[in-house]
């Protein structure tokens, strides 16, 4: 599925993945809950009610298990 241009939503996801970092780096958040927040995420959207939004869920569940696998919101050492 290809994704449409949303500039809103890429700005907001990267102001997200900015923030996430930075909690991590001032040790406000260890990394293990920012991957729970980032896990909680994916699950809202995997288990949202079918509908017709259903390949938007997909595609946002798909999103966030790919920053989760990247670790694009964790420096992890």
């Amino acid at each position: 599925m290809s994704l449409p241009v949303d500039i809103a939503g890429t700005a907001a996801l990267a102001i997200c993945e900015s923030l996430l970092l930075a909690l991590n780096d001032r040790n406000i958040l260890p990394e293990q809950e920012i991957v729970g927040i980032l896990k909680d995420a994916a699950a809202a959207h995997e288990n949202a009610l079918s509908g017709d939004e259903d390949a938007l869920h997909a595609a946002v569940a798909t999103l966030i298990n790919g920053i989760l696998a990247g670790g694009n919101s964790v420096r992890r050492h």
